[in-house]
């Protein structure tokens, strides 16, 4: 069945550059894919790790603490970006003044 372009319920890439690694994701971060996220984000041997959330539409607690584990890996060393519905849970969370989390 034809979606007509839909968006995928949910994606994961990871792009290294020198010691940076980026994490893009998309669509929903749950209880089935935040484990995807996290193993994602660790594939590759990285100093720096930017998790782009910004295309994320929906992000439960599995998804709460796949990033603050990411945080306890990369300290100091992890930037997340949000898309409004992950920084609203994130401060709903407690998390909104994390130094991992850019500003909106």
């Amino acid at each position: 069945m034809d979606q007509g372009g839909a968006a995928p319920v949910f994606s994961v890439t990871a792009q290294v550059d020198g010691d940076q690694l980026r994490v893009q994701v998309t669509g929903e971060v749950d209880m089935a894919t935040a484990d995807t996220m996290f193993q994602t984000a660790l594939r590759e041997p990285a100093k720096q790790l930017t998790l782009d959330l910004r295309a994320v539409t929906f992000f439960d607690s599995a998804a709460i603490h796949a990033v603050v584990r990411l945080a306890q890996r990369f300290p100091n060393a992890l930037t997340v970006l949000p898309s409004p519905q992950v920084r609203r849970v994130l401060d709903i969370s407690g998390l909104g003044d994390q130094d991992w989390l850019a500003p909106a």
